[in-house]
Formats: C-alpha cells, structure tokens, sequence
C-alpha cells in the first residue's frame, strides 16, 4: 500500500498546481529508493550552471539551426532570459507558461528560463490549432505564452478569446535575436538567483489527448526530471560527456524532452535538435556530427537501412532507441546484422515521464520490449489486478519513482488501481521474466510514432457539412505503422470520389493538427452498428479494404 504522503516545502507563491494534485490516496505508490536529492532543487539550474561548476562549460551543449551553444553560453542565455520572464513580464513562481515552437535550441533556452524563474512549464506542438491549444489553455489556466514568431497566428487567435491567456510574447526560433523577448534578454545580466523551487513543487505539465481527445495533463516535479536521467539514461544508455544525442520526437512530448533536452544536458552531452526531422535529414546530422545516440521510430530506422545499402555512413551510432510504435523482430535483425549492435526497444508514457521497461546492450530480444529500469517494478494482471500466469495477455502495471499523477485529479482513478500505474498496454511476460508487447488496450491510434485519438478526428469530420456520420479506426500500414481511415457516411447528392476525399482530408488538416488527418477515407451508405445504436469499430476493422487515400465505396 502506498505510504503516508508528504510533499516537500514549495516556492511557488501561485499554488495551482500543488492545490490541483490528485488526493493521495489515488496515487501511485511512488519508490524513490536510490533517488536523493536535496529539498530544493531546480531541474534547469542542475542542467545548466551546475555543468559549468563541473567543468563542462566548453562542451558544445545544444546543436541546430545553424548554431552551437556551449554549456557557458547556454547557462547565460536562459539566466538572460529568466531575468526578462521575472522582471519584464511579471512571471511569479508557479505561474503556467506555455512554449510553442518546433525543436530548436531556443525552445530549449525559453523551457529551462521559465524554469529557472520557477514556473510550471507546457510544451506544446507547433502543429495545434488554436482550438487545440484553447483546451490546454484553459485546463492549466495559463496566463503567458512564449512563441516562436514564425507560429505566432494560432497561438494569437487562441488569446483573442480566451480568458485566461493574456499575452504572448514572441521568440527567435532561428540563429538571430530578432524578437520582442530575445531583445529584451539581450540586455539582461548573463547571472541569475534561479527561484529556489522544491523537489516536490510541479516543474512541467505533460498534456495528452489519451483516447477522447480531451487534453489530461499530467504532473511531474523538479526530482522526476533528473530521475529519468539519472535512471534510464545513466543505466540502460550509459551517456558521456563525449555523446552526440539525435532525434525525432518532438521536445513537447515527455519523450522527446527527456530523450533530446534533459538526458544530453545530465551528462554533459551534445544535443542536436532538427525542426524537421525527416529521416533522410536525421542521417545527414548523423553523418556530419557523428552523432552517437539516436531516438526515433521504426519507420526511420526502415529508411536508415536503405540509406546503409546506398553508402550512408552511420557507424558513429552505438545506440538507436526504438520507440512510438512496436519494433518489428525483422527490422531489430536487420539492424543487428548491418551495424552489429542491437537495438533498444522499450515503452513509457507521458503519465509515467519516459521509459521504464527496456531492453539493454548485452540483453535483448527480437519483439522483446525487456525488462524494468533499476527502481521499477511490473507485473501482468487481469482486470480485478490479479497477476496472470505467466504467458498469458493481461493489462501493464507499473510502480517506480515516478507515476501518474493527473491536473485536477482527472480520471486518476482509470489510470491508478491499488496503487498500480495501469498503462492502456497489454503485455505478455515470459517465465524469464522479459515483457513482451500484444497491443493497446484502447482505440488509440499510432501512426509513424504520433499518438492520434479517434474520437477527435470524427469530431472534425462531423463537422463538414457534407458529412452524415463517421467513424474512425486506426488501418495497418506498412511504412507507419497505423494509418488514420475515416469511414465516412456522405449527405445525399455528395460524389463519393477523390475530390471529396480531399475536400475532407483538408477540412480536417485545417481543423485540428495536420498530422491527424485520414490518409484513408472510406464512403459508406451506412455504418454497421448495434441494436443500440452504438458504432460496430470492429466490423470496420474486418473490412478487407486497400489503404488508400482515394478509396471509395457506395
């Protein structure tokens, strides 16, 4: 059972995070054994001045965009810009910024300066719309945004309605200084007093769609942004001062963040971030940095074995992290068998912060997802949370030193049972002991890593007018993994031909992020359903259809 909770002292004058944690008796049990740090802690100070104390001042830090960044520099940049967020635009300790902006060594500056100035970070995508970004808005109350000035027109159409956002301040996302807060920053003394925040006080909320579509925000503190470096990324990666970090997620999704922002900088590493991060670009930065470490999807890892065929040099790489969708036994093996070193296949979430199972160098298995990092524990059980015999498909639980813990409580209780951390995954173990990956419990679909709710694109499709009904299912698809199908019930009068499916397919690229869109529309004259109405998803399922964008049915 879960030990007497008692948080640690806070310095966050704005209580609205620490006032909006679950109860504790909905939340995990929480181990932090091997995990010390002192009472107060500020994750971007220990990420920044404390590596110049160290003596990795001169390490080159952050790579893109045409710059480089020392740890020096970098520790500079963030003090400046701290002292602008306190002094110019009155950001108190606790107070929510969001950041939007793609991956670039300034979204990582303006997250590690709000977090020295003590407030509560949300990273968000550069693909949502205003509507999108509203409903975060509003569930973390968020007063201040920081923009890349190339993404600024969403964001301000959100601001114009809402009443809590009141203003956005724009960012240089490119090697210049040329925007409101980088003149400003410029200024600024390259020293800073960071905000003595606690371990306990709330550092970043982590936002996720889950399988409605309604954003859940999840909690981590300062201690659980040094806990996954220290953990995952000091075990299982073995990162150096010598590493050169690559990859795709975005820094807005909890994996990206840990994977191309806190683990490089724990270490004294090199990050090198990528706006676009397409897969040919991702072998060209590998080529030219010699980049050690890699984090993407299996889809890349497919293009980057064609790329070895043609010439490409890759051999700098001792470690390519799969994750985002199932990695296929057969593209593990051919990795293995081109390169010589094995893959790293493993799972975490956004409640939980990053990975906590994972295959290791010297241990790993095609479609095998691995065992617990050091200080985590899982079991298989059924839905009463019995434990399953071993061998048989039955619901994740996880416990370790970091867990789920939901704004405002919401839905906590369908995530944490009996002080478990219930996934959404269905496993298997094996009588070894390694977990292997059967599929999602929920109707998420994952397509080339990204994680799309079904429901949220039937909304926008609902709300063509051509459109009578819909539903929405995740197809198989070769290259990525799932793609979005809509099949989709046309007002009479409305042709079911290419040009619809594209009228379709750009309503709702202009609706919701682009990123969601069907790339398979499907016309029915009805969709199968219940006696009760509700829609039969599995039928849509059985249907033998080709995937294409352009498939129609009357």
């Amino acid at each position: 059972m879960q030990p007497t909770i008692q948080l640690g002292p806070t310095a966050h004058t704005d209580s609205f995070t620490r006032d909006n944690l679950p109860p504790f008796d909905q939340w995990p049990v929480i181990d932090l054994a091997g995990f010390d740090y002192p009472e107060y802690l500020n994750a971007a100070v220990e990420l920044t001045d404390r590596m110049v104390e160290q003596g990795f001042g001169d390490n080159v830090a952050l790579i893109g965009n045409g710059r480089q960044r020392t740890y020096k520099e970098l520790a500079d940049w963030t003090n400046r810009i701290a002292h602008a967020l306190a002094e110019d635009y009155g950001v108190r300790p606790g107070n929510r910024v969001m950041i939007r902006s793609a991956n670039n060594p300034a979204m990582v500056a303006c997250w590690l300066a709000a977090t020295k100035a003590g407030a509560v970070v949300v990273n968000t995508m550069p693909m949502l719309r205003a509507g999108e970004l509203a409903k975060i808005v509003d569930k973390a109350e968020i007063g201040l945004a920081l923009c890349d000035t190339r993404l600024m027109d969403e964001l301000v159409a959100c601001a114009k309605d809402s009443r809590f956002l009141k203003k956005v301040i724009g960012f240089d996302g490119t090697a210049n200084h040329d925007a409101e807060l980088d003149r400003i920053a410029l200024s600024k003394s390259v020293r800073y007093e960071a905000v003595p925040t606690g371990r306990d006080d709330v550092a970043l909320l982590g936002f996720t769609s889950g399988t409605t579509g309604e954003p859940k925000a999840t909690m981590h503190f300062h201690r659980d942004l040094l806990i996954i470096a220290d953990g995952y990324a000091r075990e299982v990666l073995g990162v150096t001062a010598d590493d050169v970090f690559i990859g795709s997620p975005p820094l807005a999704f909890t994996f990206g963040l840990g994977g191309l922002a806190i683990f490089p900088l724990r270490f004294g590493a090199t990050a090198t971030l990528l706006e676009s991060a397409s897969p040919q670009n991702m072998i060209d930065i590998i080529q030219t940095h010699r980049a050690t470490i890699c984090f993407t999807a299996p889809t890349a890892y497919r293009v980057m074995l064609r790329a070895m065929d043609e010439g490409a040099d890759l051999s700098s790489l001792r470690c390519a992290v799969s994750a985002g969708e199932t990695l296929p036994g057969p593209v593990y093996e051919e990795w293995l068998a081109k390169t010589g070193k094995p893959m790293l296949d493993g799972i975490g979430s956004t409640e939980m912060l990053h990975i906590f199972i994972t295959n290791r160098f010297g241990d790993s298995h095609p479609a095998t997802t691995g065992r617990p990092v050091t200080g985590y524990r899982a079991r298989i059980v059924d839905e009463k949370m019995n434990e399953v015999p071993r061998g048989t498909i039955g619901r994740l639980a996880v416990q370790g030193p970091t867990g789920c813990r939901y704004l405002g409580g919401q839905r906590q209780r369908t995530y944490v049972r009996n002080g478990w951390n219930i996934t959404g995954d269905a496993f298997t173990q094996d009588e070894a002991g390694y977990f292997h990956f059967a599929a999602r419990n929920d109707d998420i679909i994952v397509s080339a890593g990204y994680n799309i709710a079904g429901p949220e694109v039937e909304a926008a499709l609902i709300a063509h007018e051509d459109v009578v009904e819909c539903a929405v299912i995740g197809a198989p698809d070769e290259e990525r993994g799932q793609v979005v199908q809509a099949h989709v019930v046309l007002r009479e009068g409305v042709a079911p031909d290419a040009l619809t499916v594209k009228r379709l397919q750009d309503h709702v690229k202009a609706t919701i992020a682009p990123y969601k869109y069907p790339r398979s529309v499907i016309f029915l004259d009805a969709l199968p359903k219940t006696a009760t109405g509700k829609i039969q998803r599995f039928a849509l399922r059985a249907r033998p259809e080709p995937r294409t964008e352009t498939q129609t049915e009357g």
